[in-house]
């Protein structure tokens, strides 16, 4: 049997996890409870029932649901038929959502019935999805869609033989996911990654941070982002921990959890940490099972990072940097690591991975001086999907992605990310295109042209503000707008301020200057 450390695809790497870790917890969801066995039996029983539903190999399936027990089997399910994962933000609205599944002709959704209020197959009733053959229900029942259990009865029919011939026939080179950022062109793009590379990096990612067999780890980060998905649930998986799906970020059930559930891995962005420590009631819980902490996607303050160690005793705080071109992962921080290069740097590159940043003419830059950061190695996409153009765009004839991002390697070679070539900024830990906004706002009635920057916010980081030119003779009532977008973009792009101009501020080639509109928005409203 393969070691979990060394499987080549997905679906081998859950056979032999249960072969491994047999009895030991796999997921523990409320009453749930999943033992590496039995995932290995729930996954395989899904998988039969897809066979049943006809998917083939190759084909898209879409998983628009929080973190919940349901989305690990439904996605490994799916990846052991040879399927592609596309897994869609729980913040999407339905247009949102619809575009997504068009863009990657997925033939199958998984749902959540009801979240947070929202009923999500609702979301989707306008939507024209001509590719989209079948629905299944995680949690709750629909009219015109299988529920889970109904779902799962249809294995009954195919026998484990046709299953074990369609794993057989995966390799690492095939495709395991089609994760879809949006870019600043503000139409998504579908990045496709592949198992082998995937698995590789997960392995090199939960050695450097000290997974351990036996560790409970309390997923936060979604699992439909890389964070919650590959260095989450697929690094707990290969490693022999116990996943502890978490769907919403509640300081107050965090802290009870980690004291109930004797948590010892606890990834996050830095506002996780920071309300952590801000809390009133924190010393009333015990958190002295915490060891690991892995952070990153915004500046992190030094004295937290020393009060992370001091205060709620990680012994292990590492922070990264990755995209979805790269699988996620780019560089990290070691154990060791002292506060001020964990706080200041996102660490240095994965072994195999090459980092450098180079100048407008592409050439390296010396230790020390700003430049675009590029990466390099086995980590990147297979390109995005149906976009040939966009993926010489972003990859050169040398094999370099262009990140966009502009940073600083040391004489260590540990990165230091200052600013940004693109106009993206960072929500809550969520990418945040202005071009993608901007694109929307166009739908409005007697917008004639917008603008949209990010600006400071306390709480999450940045959140988008909007500059408008309304159309001749147009009014346009700004609190009106905003609820507009609120109704139609997720909350983390939705603008929390908006301003109306006689007139965009251009620069000499006519686009649009971010800087003027920046210095705008410190001036008094």
């Amino acid at each position: 049997m393969t070691c979990p450390l060394s499987a080549p695809t997905i679906p081998h790497l859950l056979a032999a996890a249960a072969a491994s870790f047999a009895d030991l917890p796999a997921i523990e969801e409320g009453a749930q409870r999943l033992s590496y066995r039995q995932l290995d039996a729930a996954r395989r029983q899904a998988a039969r029932a897809l066979l049943a539903l006809g998917l083939e190999q190759g084909e898209r399936v879409a998983l628009w649901a929080p973190n919940a027990w349901e989305w690990i089997v439904a996605a490994t399910a799916l990846q052991s038929v040879g399927a592609v994962l596309v897994p869609l933000n729980t913040r999407m609205k339905g247009a949102e959502a619809g575009l997504v599944l068009r863009e990657s002709g997925a033939s199958l959704l998984f749902v959540i019935g009801e979240f947070l209020g929202t009923d999500y197959p609702a979301l989707l009733d306008h939507e024209d999805l001509p590719d989209l053959r079948q629905r299944i229900i995680l949690r709750g029942e629909r009219d015109g869609c299988l529920g889970w259990e109904t779902f799962l009865t249809l294995a009954e029919g195919v026998p484990e033989s046709e299953l074990a011939e369609r794993e057989s026939a995966l390799s690492e080179d095939d495709l395991c996911d089609l994760l879809f950022t949006s870019g600043t062109t503000g139409k998504p793009k579908g990045v496709m990654t592949a198992h082998g590379q995937n698995l590789r990096l997960v392995r090199d990612w939960s050695e450097m941070v000290g997974l351990r067999e036996g560790d409970r780890y309390l997923i936060v980060n979604p699992f439909f982002h890389s964070f919650g998905y590959k260095a989450g649930w697929l690094a707990a998986l290969m490693r022999g921990c116990c996943i502890l799906p978490q769907q919403v970020f509640d300081v107050p059930v965090l802290l009870e959890r980690i004291a109930r559930e004797r948590v010892t891995v606890l990834p996050g962005p830095p506002t996780l940490y920071q309300s952590l420590l801000a809390h009133p009631q924190r010393d009333a819980h015990d958190l002295s099972s915490l060891r690991v902490a892995v952070t990153g996607a915004a500046a992190v303050p030094v004295e937290m990072v020393r009060r992370m160690r001091s205060e709620l005793g990680f012994q292990t705080i590492v922070t990264a940097y990755g995209l979805t071109e790269t699988c996620g992962f780019v560089t990290i921080c070691r154990p060791g690591d002292d506060a001020e290069t964990v706080a200041t740097t996102s660490g240095r590159a994965f072994p195999g991975i090459e980092v450098r940043c180079a100048d407008e003419q592409g050439r390296a830059v010396p230790a020390g001086q700003p430049g675009e950061v590029q990466v390099r190695g086995y980590n990147l996409m297979r390109g995005y999907f149906n976009n040939p153009e966009a993926t010489a765009e972003a990859i050169d004839a040398e094999g370099w992605l262009h990140t966009g991002d502009v940073g600083v390697l040391d004489e260590r070679g540990y990165l230091r990310i200052t600013d940004r070539l693109k106009d993206m900024f960072i929500n809550g830990g969520f990418n945040v295109y202005p071009a993608e906004i901007e694109q929307a706002i166009l739908g409005y009635p007697g917008v004639a042209q917008a603008a949209v920057i990010g600006i400071p916010d306390e709480r999450l980081g940045e959140v988008a503000m909007a500059f408008l030119l309304p159309a001749p003779g147009q009014r346009i009532d700004l609190d009106a707008f905003l609820a507009w977008c609120r109704e139609r973009m997720a909350n983390y792009k939705a603008p929390r301020r908006a301003m109306l101009l006689d007139a965009l501020p251009l620069n000499a080639a006519g686009k649009v200057t971010k800087d003027a509109l920046r210095k705008m928005a410190q001036s008094p409203a």
